[in-house]
């Protein structure tokens, strides 16, 4: 049990190292994507923040399983170049049991990684495609920038400031255009700013000397018109617009009885991201060998080079499942087919090696 639990310890600590740079630099590159809707106003600042922590635990199914095979790889590399496996054999621990503790651990890996692709998975796709319906239908004055045309995503209102000092500062030569039904009101204000506390739904404008226009239909009667010293302006609460189906936000038992490619690639991918973690870990035993007093990343080149081959070759089954190119069975499972081949070849692979050698 002691050199079991050195052997978890060995293995846990770079996993969350390499775990927690890799969701670093995933968040990183991800925020840069949302970043200038953030900066324009587009997308406020806690849409921002939840839809990059959504797209994090999206990622977390291809995260996890890497960060296992490259902390087995680092950790297992060092103990074999300082001769630890060797002083374990000597006390009985032999290689088998070895792969066994790394087998129990990678497999309660996949086990939570499972979990995230089944479950948290849709959940989240779905939350995050309400989250961006929404930040297209809300608007919040005080975060637009001036010389910028905002409309909403379905195209009921629009907003243009012609000048402001910055941001949460009044706006000045101000245009609105609502769409209400068949008609059309256009307000031109000399300042507009949010009132406090209104939220994103249902915005409430300040506007001082404002000139109103209600335009009715073609040929409905004469139009209105207004001018007024100080206006305080409601606007109708975002309609989100029904969401699209998608493959990546469906339920899985939903996806289990479907007949779509995109379904049955999308199905696939959720259920062999758990097998990929386990074999990934089993893998990187074979791949952590080096000589005693070797370098210790000795093959650690070697290991990142195939595990691009195996992703490339996981990501593309995916696509070919989706658009028809191969057919559902071996679809996805084509990749963990092939690196179970490897995997097999690793561990056999040198044992017939020695025993060509003695013959």
């Amino acid at each position: 049990m002691i050199i079991q639990r050195y052997l978890l310890r060995e293995i846990l600590n770079p996993l969350l190292v390499v775990l927690c740079v890799l969701v670093i630099l995933f968040a990183s590159y991800d925020a840069e994507r949302f970043l200038s809707d953030a900066v324009n106003g587009i997308l406020p600042t806690d849409m921002f923040v939840r839809l990059v922590g959504l797209r994090s635990l999206i990622a977390l199914d291809v995260l996890i399983p890497i960060s296992l095979y490259l902390s087995v790889i680092l950790a297992f590399g060092r103990m074999r170049s300082d001769s630890e496996f060797v002083a374990m054999s000597a006390l009985g621990f032999s290689p088998l049991r070895v792969m066994s503790v790394v087998v129990v651990f990678s497999l309660c890996l996949a086990l939570v990684v499972g979990g995230l692709s089944l479950f948290a998975r849709p959940l989240a796709y779905e939350q995050m495609h309400e989250l961006s319906d929404l930040a297209g239908a809300s608007l919040n004055t005080d975060d637009m920038k001036a010389g910028t045309f905002y409309v909403d995503n379905q195209e009921h209102r629009v907003i243009f400031i012609e000048h402001r000092a910055g941001r949460a500062t009044p706006g000045h030569d101000v245009f609105v255009q609502v769409n209400i039904d068949a008609s059309t009101r256009i307000i031109h204000a000399r300042s507009v700013r949010q009132v406090p506390g209104a939220g994103l739904r249902g915005s409430v404008l300040y506007l001082t000397d404002a000139h109103v226009y209600d335009i009715g239909p073609a040929g409905g009667g004469s139009d209105l018109v207004l001018h007024v010293k100080d206006l305080v302006l409601r606007l109708p609460d975002p309609q989100l617009r029904a969401p699209e189906y998608s493959s990546n936000a469906a339920s899985t038992p939903h996806l289990a009885s479907s007949h779509s490619g995109a379904d049955i690639a999308e199905f696939q991918w959720r259920l062999s991201t758990a097998c990929s973690t386990l074999l990934l870990g089993m893998l990187a035993v074979p791949l952590s060998g080096s000589r005693p007093g070797g370098h210790k990343q000795a093959k650690l080149g070697i290991a990142i080079l195939l595990y691009a081959g195996y992703y490339l070759l996981y990501d593309s089954a995916v696509s070919w499942v989706r658009n028809g190119t191969i057919p559902a069975f071996p679809g996805v499972w084509l990749a963990p087919a092939l690196l179970t081949a490897v995997l097999i070849a690793g561990l056999v692979g040198p044992k017939l090696a020695s025993m060509l050698k003695r013959v």
